[in-house]
């Protein structure tokens, strides 16, 4: 089996961390195709790499999923689709666990398979909403996760 590595993304890697987040969004097949390729690029480039810690995961020295996230939230965590379930989400997310104290983040609430994964580390449904305050309109959950005491 390949080696997955996770290290800190530079801003070189924004078009390989914007081909994943595209790809990944379209399998997303509930959503709206709110945005281009190229407006993917440069959200990455200008928005998500300036004002978040971002972790890649590499495998065969190619970025394969990423981890945005910061002041105690996950805003992104996507897997290209030909490399899910191949533990990569699994390790980004856990790069994150052993410091954290608690995260919060959202997903959408048709995304059964992000749903299942965050559930799985303890992630435990605090709202519910009717997604009138996202840009896709479409209806989500906030989830938090606390370390528990040892």
């Amino acid at each position: 089996m390949d080696t997955i590595s996770i290290r800190l993304a530079a801003h070189e890697d924004s078009a390989a961390i914007a081909n994943v987040f595209t790809l990944s969004r379209k399998t997303m097949t509930f959503l709206p195709a709110l945005h281009t390729a190229s407006e993917d690029r440069e959200f990455i480039a200008n928005c998500v790499l300036v004002e978040k810690t971002v972790h890649v995961a590499i495998l065969n020295d190619e970025i394969v999923g990423f981890i945005a996230f910061g002041d105690g939230w996950v805003d992104h965590l996507y897997v290209a689709p030909n490399h899910t379930a191949k533990q990569i989400g699994t390790l980004l997310l856990q790069s994150l666990l052993a410091d954290a104290p608690s995260l919060r983040l959202w997903t959408f609430q048709k995304n059964d398979g992000a749903r299942r994964f965050y559930e799985r580390f303890g992630f435990i449904v605090e709202a519910e909403t009717d997604g009138a305050d996202n840009e896709e309109k479409e209806p989500d959950i906030l989830y938090v996760w606390h370390r528990q005491a040892s």
